[in-house]
């Protein structure tokens, strides 16, 4: 006996439906390496339509007032709160996460972001209107971009969405989303909760591949693209985007470093780095996935994260007592042992370093020491639950390790020392840099980064005026 696969669709304009040309692609629960539903594989077809209705809803979005989308988006987030339980379950579905830490780490910031634009939408700023020449009088507006196409990414499928839609609704553009090939189901029900809040067509979600996503940037009408994805996606929305100048925005990857210096509390640190190194598999662009350790505190801080590693689970979306669930899919399996394998022979593996179980795609919680700056896998992005470590000698060796790599997202720096702590976050070339502390995110703070980690802010009023262009309107007082 066969089951059913459940059926995903497109929302475009307010409907519901398939790729115009009916194709298809399975997706897949990470947990159980098994099919539950169809998405649509869009097509030209598809992409259009949605832009279509977006630049067709724009200019009624836009023209309402701050309080009309404040008053919409807190209509969503109260939604997204009623039906919590539902968006869990699909989140969980889609990536194989415990359903417990979904519910509890994910849905409540989420709700919160939505609110936090809400309230955005009615603080934009300018500077003073005046007389900055004699008989004529300058204002500023700040005003929406217009239609955005936004690529989100599958490490969190929800949240990530939030980013996307909530600042460019609340500015007032109209927003064509697409979610991973591989994660779509939660934003589709995402889509269902929105449609009794927002005019048709401010909102829509297209399904698809790469090459879905490619359509959406090179499409003439959006004004602006927005990924969060890896560093050669974004690279090729960058130079598809160039074509007509678009708008872009890209959160890209990370190796964010973990410093910790001799004077830390080490129980603290390695308590809090292994949470920071293996939430969600490791799959989180500012997980604590490298860390340099004082030299003199090297073999204690290596054998307590070895032992922190060790008691750290991974497992079913349904078991409790889990820290993380699976990888999200086969290649990304390949990519992590792939990374183990080609170890150099001066490393060496302190815990974990293989698969767990042959149903889904789970991975132990893994510790390599007796790395090199420039080795493979302090260099590339692993994207999954393992923690290197490294030693340094002072602080000006600790600073060109963390900054010798192309990433340039997240870092943290852990010492009792104040100066060394103000030093450190100074010269750290990082667009965030945590001090005793990795990965706690606030509405009310940026997040972003420099170098190959992309350009753009996400939260904040930062990230809500990444969503607006600003237009000088110069009058004379003559009349």
């Amino acid at each position: 006996m066969t089951t059913e696969l459940r059926r995903l669709r497109n929302y475009i304009g307010g409907e519901f439906k398939a790729a115009a040309d009916g194709r298809t692609t399975e997706v897949v629960n990470p947990a159980t390496g098994e099919a539950y539903a169809t998405a649509p594989l869009s097509g030209q077809a598809d992409v259009d339509a949605a832009m279509a209705a977006a630049a067709a809803a724009f200019p009624g979005w836009r023209d309402t007032t701050p309080a009309e989308r404040q008053k919409a988006l807190l209509k969503i987030a109260d939604a997204f709160e009623a039906r919590a339980d539902e968006l869990v379950a699909a989140e969980s579905e889609n990536t194989g996460k415990p359903l417990g830490l979904t519910a509890s780490e994910e849905l409540p910031p989420m709700v919160d972001q939505i609110r936090f634009f809400a309230g955005a939408a009615r603080l934009l700023e300018g500077r003073s209107a005046g007389e900055y020449m004699d008989g004529m009088t300058s204002i500023i507006r700040r005003e929406p971009v217009g239609v955005c196409a936004q690529v989100a990414p599958w490490n969190y499928p929800m949240m990530m969405a939030v980013w996307k839609f909530a600042p460019a609704i609340a500015a007032g553009n109209t927003v064509v989303l697409k979610p991973s090939d591989t994660t779509p189901a939660s934003t589709v029900l995402m889509a269902e909760i929105i449609d009794s809040v927002l005019p048709k067509g401010v909102f829509n979600v297209v399904c698809g591949d790469r090459e879905t996503g490619r359509a959406m940037v090179e499409h003439r009408i959006p004004a602006m693209a927005s990924i969060t994805g890896s560093v050669r996606a974004g690279m090729q929305v960058a130079e598809s985007a160039s074509k007509d100048v678009k708008r872009v925005h890209l959160e890209l990857g990370g190796k964010a470093p973990a410093v910790v210096f001799q004077d830390a509390d080490i129980a603290k640190a390695v308590e809090d780095i292994a949470v920071a190194g293996y939430f969600n598999a490791g799959q989180d662009c500012t997980a604590a996935c490298r860390v340099l350790v004082h030299e003199s505190i090297h073999d204690e801080f290596v054998s307590a994260l070895a032992k922190a590693a060790a008691d750290t689970k991974t497992g079913r979306p349904d078991d409790e007592d889990v820290l993380y669930g699976p990888l999200n899919n086969p290649n990304q399996l390949n990519q992590v042992a792939g990374f183990i394998e080609r170890l150099p022979a001066h490393a060496k593996v302190e815990a974990g370093g293989h698969r767990v179980g042959d149903k889904g795609y789970f991975y132990a919680p893994t510790v390599v020491s007796g790395l090199k700056q420039d080795d493979e896998i302090i260099q590339h992005e692993v994207f999954g639950p393992v923690i290197t470590v490294q030693s340094f000698t002072d602080e000006a060796q600790a600073l060109e390790y963390a900054n010798g790599v192309e990433f340039a997202l997240a870092s943290s720096v852990w010492t009792k020392d104040h100066g060394r702590a103000m030093r450190m976050s100074k010269n750290l070339d990082f667009g965030c840099v945590w001090i005793n502390t990795h990965i706690p995110l606030v509405a009310e703070m940026p997040h972003g980064g420099f170098k190959k980690s992309g350009y753009g802010k996400d939260l904040s009023a930062y990230g809500f005026e990444d969503y607006t262009r600003i237009k000088h309107v110069m009058t004379s007082l003559d009349g």
